[in-house]
């Protein structure tokens, strides 16, 4: 059993700690890290890819161990941000191949998936959260009491791992054969869309958890309430034909041109 969280381990600091745990330092450390891989636990990255898809309550809860033995909701370890790098490259790689692209619209679509949909998205996305959770969703408005930045950032790439994996590369290998070249087959949309509905899913679902986990936020629920539009979206795409694959493909090839 983690211990609980008391009001002195979310911020409450002594004087002598107090330029050690600023958010500057920690981000000077974190990304200090990127540079020495061998003080890196990719062992442990592995492991929280794999329970992000089948338990990824369990995640969720060594963060709250981490509260309590250095003093941050955030990783230290950029493990994770690298091993999602490496799938994320792999993964555009391979829609270059799928798509027919030669080696520079490859590379042309590598810079703009890693630079725009990746950090670009993931930043605003983040920043978005922290904000919102902040100002909407603490139960008591503190110093004592907030959501790190880098804790939000770490929710997004958590949630933003299974929609990569399901979207960027399982889809691959059923591009040229179900989804996109019988695109107008009932068959082709709804296995395409359904994808899509799993992977955002994933996304919405992670999300909560991630916010869920911290004991001073209340009404988390509500970032639940998009599956009710999500699933509107989806019974309409698959009513009215829309293939959001094709839709993906060809804006792929459209920022290459």
């Amino acid at each position: 059993m983690l211990p609980t969280t008391s009001p002195n381990s979310n911020g409450a600091l002594g004087s002598s700690d107090t330029a050690r745990h600023t958010a500057g330092f920690k981000r000077y450390k974190y990304l200090r890290r990127l540079l020495h891989f061998k003080q890196m636990d990719f062992d442990f990255a592995v492991w929280q890819m794999l329970y992000l898809f089948t338990s990824p309550q369990r995640v969720y809860r060594n963060f709250h161990y981490r509260k309590q033995t250095k003093d941050q909701w955030a990783r230290d370890d950029p493990a994770f941000l690298v091993l999602l790098g490496i799938w994320l490259c792999v993964s555009t790689i391979g829609f270059g191949l799928v798509l027919d692209m030669g080696a520079m619209e490859t590379l042309k679509l590598l810079l703009w998936v890693v630079i725009v949909d990746c950090i670009g998205v993931g930043l605003f996305i983040s920043t978005l959260m922290w904000v919102i959770s902040n100002k909407y969703l603490l139960k008591q408005p503190s110093r004592n009491f907030d959501v790190e930045w880098g804790y939000a950032f770490d929710v997004h790439l958590n949630a933003f791992y299974p929609l990569l994996v399901i979207l960027h590369f399982l889809q691959l290998f059923f591009i040229n054969h179900v989804v996109i070249i019988n695109s107008d087959w009932f068959v082709g949309y709804f296995f395409g869309n359904t994808m899509w509905l799993i992977a955002i899913s994933y996304y919405l679902y992670i999300t909560f958890l991630g916010y869920n986990a911290l004991p001073f936020l209340k009404n988390t629920v509500v970032l639940l309430y998009p599956f009710a539009l999500l699933g509107l979206i989806y019974v309409l795409s698959v009513s009215l034909g829309w293939n959001f694959t094709q839709g993906l493909c060809w804006f792929y090839k459209y920022r290459v041109q």
